[in-house]
């Protein structure tokens, strides 16, 4: 086969229409390596070896628009290559090529990704470190990051959910209020000890109560009067965790 023409198209990409009508793209590194001119002759034999080539070449700007749209792990893209359906000594090879220019930098993923998760999001170490992990990160490593924030960081963005919590929260009582909140920050990957160490300051309990009060009152009525429906606020108020002397007082004051 002989190379007919060579047309230069966009991304560093060429366009080689070869003697038998064949029409391939090849990107500038493989034209240079094989010097791939016009009227050169190619074999079948390096024809495969050529296109092999230029496949590396085309996974390793397949990885590097990856990274240039965010930073990105090793894991991610191997796996991201992977669903191209490059293979394993092609994949490996573009890592090799991308740890040599510095694109994959460990330390500067897990520093920038702590330190977006502290600034725009409710998670805790724990959480944090969790989903580090799952990308492919030694704990030794996330460890020597996250303990450089020191505890009071933590302790002020515990403090800032429970107060936006407080503000949202129109029927619990204090006692189940606390323990939801503690097992949500539970859930977002705060220490039991860090959480414990927290004083939260609920002090609206008892507009709550007459609210829930009010609620449970209008739908009871329309089953039940005088002393059982007295009873059965106190059992419902009971269960959501009120005070049972405060139930017993809002209760007793109110014309039933």
């Amino acid at each position: 086969m002989k190379i007919l023409k060579i047309i230069k198209k966009k991304n560093n990409l060429y366009n080689i229409l070869l003697s038998d009508n064949t029409s391939l793209s090849f990107y500038d590194e493989t034209i240079i390596n094989f010097n791939l001119l016009s009227n050169k002759e190619i074999t079948p034999e390096n024809l495969i070896k050529i296109t092999e080539y230029n496949r590396k070449i085309e996974a390793y700007y397949k990885a590097l628009s990856f990274i240039k749209t965010k930073l990105r792990t090793e894991k991610e893209l191997i796996e991201k290559l992977n669903k191209l359906g490059y293979n394993q000594n092609c994949i490996k090879e573009v890592i090799e090529k991308l740890k040599k220019q510095r694109y994959l930098n460990e330390d500067l993923y897990i520093k920038s990704y702590i330190e977006y998760q502290i600034t725009l999001s409710i998670k805790g170490p724990l959480k944090i470190k969790k989903e580090l992990e799952k990308l492919g990160f030694k704990e030794e490593k996330i460890n020597n990051y996250l303990n450089q924030y020191p505890e009071d960081l933590w302790q002020e963005k515990i403090k800032k959910i429970i107060a936006k919590k407080i503000k949202a929260n129109h029927n619990l009582s204090k006692t189940l209020f606390i323990n939801k909140v503690k097992s949500d920050l539970y859930q977002y990957g705060y220490e039991k000890s860090l959480i414990n160490q927290i004083n939260i300051d609920y002090s609206d309990e008892h507009n709550i109560l007459n609210n829930v009060f009010q609620k449970e009152l209008k739908k009871l009525k329309r089953k039940y009067t005088g002393k059982e429906l007295k009873e059965k606020l106190k059992y419902n108020l009971y269960k959501k965790g009120f005070n049972l002397d405060d139930i017993n007082n809002l209760v007793n004051q109110e014309y039933l």
